[in-house]
């Protein structure tokens, strides 16, 4: 074990393991007893942190930041450079070099070692495959008709082992419970793991659940109760869900469309909190949950019709910048509500902090600061309270690059199909969120500061009457992330043909 990474096991006796669950694209505004009831549990028996953002507001650098406690400009994974490099130390390397066993699942295509996520881990997983392989035959599954079907597995099924791609497309054709995305497979794999491990190593295990994502597809029945009045299941389903094409014109959505995209979204939450009480479960029937530090949180949330944007590109409003973190389990047991700020690249300076584990290396990396002695100061005594720990007074966020570029867009729509709103995105913004203002600054010039008690959802622009107040909060954008500049160009990583295709379902290409 090196030097520089240790675990103090006296430190935190209660805690031996650690899972950290990502519910892809949930953002915090739509959380809540009818949606999520066993997330808001988990909060009540817990600590529900309710002023938690993400640095960035879609997958790739969301994620990173939560891997290495960075900014996306300083991990350098975001839409001007796709891929995770290895000069930095990620959660699942600290926790493995402390002795834990380290699992992920992720159901992502993003969070693959084909974007530099695997480091550390001893096995990390794709969630929609029946057997774990190289070949994805997920074309097959998103053909639209039995001809486009036919010709994918014609083209995929000799990639690697026949029988394998065939067993996959068998499980996702036929096997897979409908409106699921694999997070049913997910719980029962790792249900299976928990009582099956044959080591007395603890774990830290990864877990990313993308229901919630673009499409919307819930079951039937949890879309039922979701849905609007007079909207039909049919009806709702047949609405197109394709952001990209929506943002450059070439469709429209009416109010009741979005509506019933917005009671899809929450059907998802539903269906995929409903998979997070399996997960519960199995950690409870396995005799792990006493010992286990569970934390869930969204990457990143989602826009569905607000201000005209469909998805989560292009801009820092809370929407896709707010999103749900809750813990339970050992230090975090028992505390309740908190309204103080922090960041999901808080993260991982935290869990490594509760579970004993000292890694100098990684503490030294990024401007992440454990949550921990905030919580254990606060005792208990519920929301807000911070005791004399120092705890954040502001929140940042960056969009280095819009993903997909405009170039990409050009390539899809036509170069003289981009709206002019649309080429407007092509820059780089940042943003500080304090608990009573907000500054988002854009390297073409672009600025916004929002008073967030009176303007929560961000409409009202009070930059050119309070000049004061953004010189400041400039200055603590540029004392944290540097002077703002260009996004470094050139970093497209090579995509498998399967992985363009589950990306492009995804909204991202």
């Amino acid at each position: 074990m090196s030097e520089s990474n240790g675990r103090v096991s006296e430190s935190h006796e209660t805690i031996d393991n650690v899972a950290l669950v990502v519910l892809d694209t949930a953002r915090a505004a739509s959380v809540g007893e009818r949606t999520t009831p066993t997330l808001i549990q988990l909060a009540e028996e817990g600590t529900a942190f309710d002023n938690a953002f993400a640095t960035a507001p879609w997958t790739l650098p969301s994620h990173a930041s939560m891997f290495t406690g960075t900014y996306p400009s300083e991990h350098g994974a975001h839409g001007g450079h796709t891929y995770l490099d290895g000069d930095l130390r990620t959660l699942p390397e600290a926790f493995s070099e402390a002795g834990f066993r380290t699992i992920g699942v992720s159901n992502n295509t993003w969070l693959t070692e084909e974007f530099g996520f695997h480091r550390g881990f001893d096995e990390l997983r794709k969630g929609w495959q029946y057997i774990q392989s190289d070949t994805d035959m997920g074309a097959v599954v998103r053909g639209e008709d039995r001809r486009e079907k036919l010709r994918a597995a014609r083209d995929r099924l000799f990639e690697g082992n026949p029988l394998v791609n065939a067993a996959n497309v068998l499980y996702s054709e036929f096997l897979q419970p409908a409106g699921d995305d694999g997070a049913d497979r997910t719980t029962d794999w790792l249900r299976d793991w928990f009582v099956g491990r044959d080591d007395d190593r603890p774990f830290f295990l990864f877990c990313n659940f993308i229901e919630p994502h673009v499409e919307y597809d819930p079951p039937r029945e949890y879309a039922e109760r979701f849905l609007p009045d007079h909207t039909s299941y049919e009806e709702a389903v047949d609405v197109r869900q394709d952001p990209r094409a929506y943002d450059c014109g070439e469709y429209e959505l009416s109010d009741r469309e979005f509506a019933a995209l917005r009671g899809l979204y929450r059907a998802e939450l539903a269906y995929v909190d409903d998979q997070l009480a399996e997960l519960r479960t199995a950690l409870e029937d396995a005799g792990e949950w006493e010992d286990t530090l569970l934390v869930v949180c969204g990457d990143h949330g989602e826009h569905i019709g607000e201000r005209d944007f469909f998805g989560h590109q292009y801009n820092l409003y809370d929407t896709l910048l707010n999103v749900p973190l809750v813990a339970h389990g050992g230090p975090f047991t028992g505390v309740g509500r908190r309204s103080d700020l922090v960041q999901l690249l808080d993260l991982p300076l935290t869990l490594l902090e509760a579970a004993g584990v000292d890694d100098p290396m990684f503490r030294d990396q990024g401007p992440g600061r454990s949550m921990l002695a905030a919580v254990t100061a606060a005792g208990g005594q519920g929301a807000g309270t911070s005791g004399t720990a120092k705890v954040r007074e502001a929140a940042f966020a960056e969009y280095v690059a819009p993903q997909p570029s405009i170039e990409r867009l050009e390539a899809r729509f036509g170069e003289n199909a981009i709206p002019e709103r649309v080429r407007a995105f092509d820059r780089r913004l940042r943003a500080v969120r304090t608990l009573e203002y907000k500054y988002v600054q854009g390297s073409d010039g672009y600025e916004r500061l929002h008073h967030v008690p009176t303007d929560p959802s961000e409409r009202t622009d009070r930059s050119d009457e309070n000049r004061e107040r953004v010189r400041r909060l400039r200055n603590r954008l540029e004392e944290e992330l540097g002077p703002l500049s260009g996004a470094a160009a050139g970093g497209d990583v090579e995509m498998e043909a399967g992985t363009k295709e589950r990306l492009a379902d995804l909204g991202y290409l």
